[in-house]
């Protein structure tokens, strides 16, 4: 991978690490951490040795979300906001796209962009000390980042207008209760990538599959999504991991997915 100077990323297992890395400024998302996440979020979704990726933050935050220090200093600060939307955007639609899951790590307080970023991904594990707050309306603000988009669909629209206008700050405990996350861990990024791991030794192709029937389910007819079921399921039949997996489940061994 490509050196960054607001992430970190590593490779280990078929799973690639990205922390935000700003932690001194509590990883908050200015233009240049922005467009290194849809860099890195392109180099992964082509990449052919990652198999599943892990998003987290460096030190005691996860992402306080956007820089407002940066929008502040900024001459146009409608500008420099709508840059910094435009890269996180990219980034969020190249990991909701690609053939690999995204599993969120969230080590610390996830606010604005940093809570729309957290739940947009395929799975979400919480550290216990780790708090969820929209926080856009408190400094004039409107969400970006797919909170207008994601919340709905996981914890209804009553629940997200709480969200977003009284800024309601959740416990780890509370986003699971309510569904916004997968599940509360004392170690949370060990969790992930050990989940990461499982994932990548799993099929391929059966990733695949899923992000994208999950992808289309809110828009299709259950007409189309019945047909999109059979000709995937089919796909998947005909290709190697699911003749592999066939054949190890009629031999009674593990199947060596590629």
């Amino acid at each position: 991978m490509t050196d960054f100077y607001c992430l970190a990323v590593s490779a280990q297992d078929r799973v690639t690490t990205i922390a935000l890395n700003r932690p001194d400024a509590a990883n908050g998302l200015n233009l240049e951490m922005a467009t290194e996440l849809a860099i890195v979020a392109n180099l992964i979704a082509n990449d052919p040795h990652t198999k599943a990726a892990v998003l987290t933050g460096e030190g005691r935050f996860f992402c306080a979300g956007g820089d407002v220090k940066a929008m502040a200093d900024a001459d146009q600060p409608g500008a420099a906001v709508s840059a910094i939307a435009e890269e996180l955007h990219k980034a969020v639609l190249t990991f909701s796209l690609m053939d690999k899951p995204l599993i969120c790590a969230v080590n610390g307080t996830a606010a604005g962009a940093g809570f729309s970023l957290a739940v947009s991904a395929d799975l979400v594990i919480a550290s216990p000390h780790a708090k969820f707050t929209m926080a856009y309306s408190s400094i004039g603000l409107s969400p970006d980042g797919s909170a207008s988009y994601y919340l709905p669909r996981l914890i209804g629209l009553r629940k997200t207008q709480e969200l977003m206008y009284t800024n309601r700050v959740l416990t780890a405990q509370e986003a699971l209760d309510w569904g916004l996350i997968n599940q509360v861990s004392e170690t949370a990024l060990d969790t992930a990538q050990e989940l990461a791991i499982k994932l990548a030794k799993g099929s391929a192709s059966s990733n695949k599959a899923i992000k994208g029937l999950l992808n289309t389910s809110n828009v299709n007819s259950l007409a189309q999504q019945l047909d999109l079921e059979q000709k995937t399921i089919k796909q998947c039949a005909d290709g190697e991991d699911g003749r592999e997996g066939v054949n190890a489940f009629i031999n009674k061994r593990r199947p060596k997915f590629e």
